[in-house]
């Protein structure tokens, strides 16, 4: 059964899955005493993503051996879901455990027994990892829609690589947008590609 708690002001907002209720009470401990809240507790796999879903919380600890299921495969699930870092809590470092966690989106690991004074730097940076890889994906993201909005505008107008983003750029100055929302819109309405100002 999954426990969600209240929000307060704290350092990170913590979900915990883990079916050994001395571990779980181990890491509920220290993260309290580091200065976090404990958000939500799931003793299950089968628990665990609506548990993250309901508490929001900032970073989950997951087990990998849960009693019905494994502890890898619902962090993936959580991470590409939810978009919550993992950090991994096992007395495991398989070759192989380590490769299913770093494909699963994982961002850090525990090691058990806890190491109270372990877990606020590892939270800290699987955080700071997980907001990170978020940024670079959305930049790549908008610089593939622009490099598109600009193949379009190269192909209908004739335009060099150079002045078909100068159209970008200036059209997204004009009506004081970020450029890869005018590409969105051209490459949503045909229409927009007639309206983009001439330099």
């Amino acid at each position: 059964m999954a426990k969600v708690m209240t929000r307060m002001s704290s350092r990170w907002r913590v979900a915990i899955v883990d079916d050994h209720m001395p571990s779980r009470a181990d890491v509920r401990a220290a993260v309290l005493a580091a200065g976090g809240e404990v958000a939500g507790e799931a003793s299950r796999s089968a628990d665990a993503l609506a548990m993250v879903n309901s508490a929001r919380p900032d970073v989950a600890i997951f087990a990998v051996g849960l009693p019905d299921g494994d502890g890898v495969s619902i962090a993936a699930a959580v991470t590409s879901t939810t978009g919550c870092p993992v950090v991994l809590f096992t007395s495991h470092t398989r070759d192989e455990l380590v490769a299913r966690a770093q494909a699963g989106g994982v961002m850090a690991y525990l090691l058990k027994p806890l190491r109270p004074a372990e877990l606020a730097p590892t939270l800290d940076l699987a955080v700071a990892r997980f907001a990170e890889t978020r940024q670079l994906r959305q930049t790549l993201e908008e610089r593939k829609i622009i490099e598109r909005a600009k193949g379009r505008i190269m192909e209908r107008l004739n335009l060099t690589e150079d002045d078909a983003f100068r159209r970008l750029r200036r059209a997204a100055m004009n009506s004081r947008r970020p450029m890869v929302e005018i590409a969105r819109a051209l490459l949503v309405s045909e229409s927009v590609t007639e309206d983009l100002p001439r330099i």
